[in-house]
């Protein structure tokens, strides 16, 4: 099986915004824990990023002007005192964007395990997970508060690197549930069990899309009936079960198309498809174009 290339934050910005002054300004560990001004880093992106995946969280705040950037299956556009999270392991891409300012943090889930904090302290942040909703839109108090922050972080990154993580990953956590508290009051009051085995569903295609295609197989993993799942999962997320898995297919097959050389046929059957001609069907249905088209468009970008 071919694997996909999952960046770490120096092997990203190496490939897709090399500059020696942006190498000054992210110190060496910058795997674990960074912090940037955005108008510092994205003006060394010369071209487009195409689907990519991350090992860390990365979490994008506005003060000044609009980003745009393709998360999961959908396009997310965000303007002053608003935020874009991508989750670990999440696809993403992104065009250049106009002149824009803000912040942008990054940090590996092993620098939120310490000594106060404990090793499944990211579970309880919804906005982190492949699930939640990456777009957040804070309140005028809030922004302020998260705009702080992000400034205290920068302070001390800036100054020291990580010789103090116990300062940052307080400030980081402090970050972190600022963001919840608006996240939580502006997600929709569902209930809670339909919530739960909607999350759960995603989180399993998430890791099993590639071997399992079929609504009845979610259903059967979650002891329900594919009915129940149906229903269940376009309530609470808007898209049909079937939506979701297709995505997940469509979304691994253009980053395989990016990131290696193998054929159409071959990256059909990487993601579970041994069928081509379906492939390229669900493909063009969903991509509006082709894979071989999407391949050439990239590669021209």
């Amino acid at each position: 099986m071919s694997e996909i290339k999952l960046y770490d934050a120096p092997e990203f910005t190496a490939k897709f915004m090399p500059s020696e002054e942006l190498d000054a300004i992210l110190k060496a560990d910058r795997s674990k824990f960074f912090i940037v001004r955005v108008e510092e880093m994205y003006r060394h992106v010369d071209s487009p990023v195409p689907p990519s995946r991350s090992t860390i969280y990365s979490c994008l705040y506005l003060t000044e002007g609009e980003a745009s950037m393709k998360i999961g299956s959908e396009l997310y556009t965000i303007h002053s005192q608003e935020l874009l999270i991508v989750p670990a392991g999440q696809v993403f891409s992104f065009r250049e964007n106009d002149v824009n300012k803000g912040y942008l943090c990054g940090f590996h889930s092993d620098f939120l395990v310490g000594k106060w904090l404990k090793n499944n302290l990211l579970k309880e942040f919804d906005f982190l997970q492949i699930w939640g909703n990456p777009l957040i839109k804070p309140d005028e108090q809030s922004a302020q508060f998260i705009e702080s922050l992000y400034g205290r972080l920068l302070i001390d990154y800036s100054q020291n690197g990580l010789q103090n993580p116990g300062i940052l990953q307080s400030y980081l956590l402090a970050l972190l549930c600022e963001v919840n508290r608006v996240y939580q009051a502006i997600s929709p009051p569902d209930p809670i069990a339909a919530v739960t085995l909607t999350n759960r569903f995603r989180e399993l295609v998430f890791s099993l899309f590639r071997t399992k295609q079929r609504v009845s197989e979610y259903a059967a993993l979650l002891n329900i009936t594919p009915n129940h799942l149906n229903k269940t999962v376009r309530v609470v997320s808007g898209k049909s079960p079937t939506k979701w898995i297709d995505e997940a297919i469509l979304l691994e097959a253009k980053v395989l198309l990016c990131q290696t050389g193998l054929s159409i046929n071959e990256v059909a059957t990487q993601v579970g498809l041994d069928d081509p001609s379906y492939f390229t069907r669900l493909f063009k249905k969903l991509e509006g174009q082709t894979p071989t088209e999407f391949r050439r468009m990239i590669e021209k970008s």
